[in-house]
């Protein structure tokens, strides 16, 4: 198939969202991505070791559909809804960028120095890799969800622990992008 060369503005995309988070309040469901980590592991036999994975799984088989569709989305939009035109940084990062031998990404959203195939070559890369998946992990575990249910779910629903968890989020990714990232590279 022949890309297309635009991509979604934001407004259509964050109007969709919107769509969707109306929908899921109306039947009372919650929305989170790392909530369906708990799914998959509960499906792979994790409840016969611990009690936090005895739940009904089946009733959150919409919530994996959920995940499908990103991932599906996904896979459309860097197959055919990419344009590289549309993303441009400000000189100034770029500069910050080039400071730690990472190449502006050239249209990307993820320069290939930190996010490429070349990563699983370098078993320091794959070390940071294995931390911060196992911060993440634990982060969206003691925050009770992920940015996602936190920021899109919780702040719709006028929650102020996702209000709290949202500030964090923040936080840490400005004290990351500013002062743990440099060290690392």
């Amino acid at each position: 198939m022949e890309q297309l060369n635009a991509t979604w503005p934001w407004y259509i995309s964050g109007f969709i969202i919107g769509m969707i988070m109306i929908c899921l309040n109306y039947f009372g469901k919650v929305f989170g991505m790392s909530s369906n980590l708990r799914t998959l592991c509960t499906l792979a036999g994790a409840g016969k070791h611990t009690d936090f994975f005895k739940f009904d799984w089946k009733s959150q088989i919409w919530n994996l559909m959920v995940v499908l569709g990103a991932m599906l989305g996904g896979f459309v939009a860097v197959h055919y809804l990419h344009d590289a035109s549309n993303v441009s940084l400000n000189p100034d990062t770029v500069a910050q960028l080039a400071t730690l031998q990472i190449q502006a990404p050239d249209g990307k959203l993820a320069p290939d120095a930190l996010f490429g195939n070349h990563v699983f070559q370098s078993p320091k890369l794959i070390f940071i890799l294995l931390i911060g998946g196992i911060f993440i992990g634990f982060g969206s575990r003691y925050a009770g969800g992920c940015t996602s249910g936190h920021a899109i779910a919780g702040l719709s629903n006028l929650q102020i622990p996702s209000l709290k968890a949202v500030i964090g989020f923040f936080v840490g990714g400005l004290i990351m992008a500013h002062f743990i990232l440099p060290l690392i590279f």
